[in-house]
């Protein structure tokens, strides 16, 4: 026994040791195999970003999703068929059944954008006659200035039994403070009628308004101002509209004189153009400093018509940048001609939130600039590299059919996009759909 040799005491432990040894080795080998794997193909599984880009696929029209105008192409696509499948609307009867605003809103003009939009909500899907449907309700009323004095309300009419229409008022000439008096009964007058407005005290309600008489008319009604949303073509974020409630109305002066422009940089020769009246200080300075330059076109009254036929508008055709100041509000529908006609607008206007800023990025057609850069207006503009500007141009003409108005409206027009906006703030809401106040 005694040569015999013992077993040693750290035979176990050194057993253990070989194991977990072991262990950890196959572990790193398939550590680094699934590694290898994973640089070979990424993993395979289901997202709502990959949920989203299949819906968007079905929806888009083709083209379109891969466009860089918009802020995000999958969203806007998939929440804009949403909208047309969900969204609902319910138009006011203009408070008493037997009273109502004589309105014949036109087509044509400056303020074409609030009668085709009047127009083109009653030829849509989204109205309903059921106000249980709707969630967003529309007033119905128009506020016109004529000349400079002749703020005016349309008549108040009254059809009788018989058929016969009886004037109750005839304001001409009216002053701001009757017109707001005027616009305040009528508003009470539906709120004591319907039982609508109070669900969410007017913030399922809407009024449109292209004019600013329209706005300044709604001065005495601090509740629907708060409240209720405001589609306007004034949209000035310095005087009380509210951007992500209200909506910029974009002023589309229709019909167009001439076709749309576009995939003509050639042609394009002429740095800059703006020809107007000096109906606003930022208009005076840009008269002032830029009216005689050699390479910016810049005319101190709109082009007379004794020059040639469509002149003004030929000379959009023509120009690469087109300027545009705003006039006696942030607005002008000079933004909406040089989309038609494919030259950049220059934005330049303070505290303008620009027409569908939600879903367009506007940096990517136009170039937007603060008032004071109106002296550097020149510089500015031919820094501009050729590239850069054949890029802007190709987006604008992508961006062109988003500033039309049909009738009946057409899919992606001026019309659904201001209805998408309203869709947007609908969600915010948590509600299926509005009412149309005005």
């Amino acid at each position: 026994m005694a040569g015999k040799p013992q077993p040693s005491a750290f035979a176990p432990a050194c057993s253990i040791r070989r194991s977990l040894l072991a262990v950890a080795v196959l572990a790193l080998i398939c550590f680094a195999l699934l590694s290898l794997r994973s640089l070979r193909s990424p993993p395979q599984f289901s997202s709502p970003k990959m949920a989203v880009a299949e819906v968007t696929r079905d929806v888009a029209s083709p083209g379109l999703s891969s466009s860089s105008i918009y802020h995000s192409p999958e969203v806007f696509f998939k929440s804009y068929a949403e909208m047309e499948g969900k969204f609902k609307v319910f138009i006011y009867p203009d408070g008493d059944p037997n009273t109502y605003f004589q309105t014949p809103r036109k087509l044509t003009g400056k303020y074409a954008s609030e009668g085709y939009f009047f127009q083109n909500i009653r030829e849509s899907r989204f109205r309903t006659e059921d106000p249980d449907q709707a969630g967003f309700s529309v007033e119905k009323m128009q506020c016109k200035e004529k000349g400079v004095v002749d703020n005016r309300l349309d008549q108040v009419v009254q059809e009788t039994k018989d058929g016969e229409k009886k004037i109750l008022v005839a304001v001409m000439g009216t002053s701001y403070e009757n017109m707001t008096m005027i616009v305040q009964n009528y508003v009470e007058s539906l709120i004591g009628k319907y039982p609508y407005w109070n669900r969410t005290l007017g913030a399922d309600h809407f009024f449109v308004t292209c004019h600013d008489v329209g706005v300044r008319a709604f001065e005495g009604l601090q509740m629907v101002i708060k409240n209720s949303i405001r589609v306007v073509c004034s949209p000035s974020y310095d005087v009380g509209y509210i951007p992500h409630k209200d909506v910029a109305l974009p002023q589309v002066l229709q019909p167009f004189a001439l076709p749309s422009g576009g995939n003509d940089i050639e042609n394009r020769t002429i740095l800059g153009f703006w020809a107007g009246h000096r109906n606003s200080k930022i208009r005076v300075i840009l008269a002032r400093v830029w009216e005689n330059d050699t390479e910016l076109a810049i005319s101190n009254n709109r082009i007379s018509r004794a020059i040639g036929e469509l002149v003004y508008q030929k000379q959009f055709y023509r120009t690469k940048f087109c300027i545009c100041p705003g006039g006696s509000q942030v607005n002008s529908a000079r933004i909406a001609d040089s989309i038609h006609y494919g030259c950049i607008p220059v934005i330049l206007s303070n505290y303008y939130d620009l027409p569908f800023n939600d879903i367009l990025d506007w940096q990517k057609f136009s170039v937007i600039l603060k008032e004071s850069d109106v002296y550097q207006l020149k510089s500015i503009l031919k820094s501009i590299p050729h590239e850069k500007f054949s890029e802007l141009h190709k987006h604008l003409v992508e961006v062109q059919k988003h500033f039309e108005w049909h009738s009946p409206p057409a899919p992606y027009d001026a019309f659904h996009m201001v209805m998408y906006e309203l869709w947007l703030r609908h969600h915010e809401k948590r509600r299926i759909s509005f009412m149309f106040l005005f």
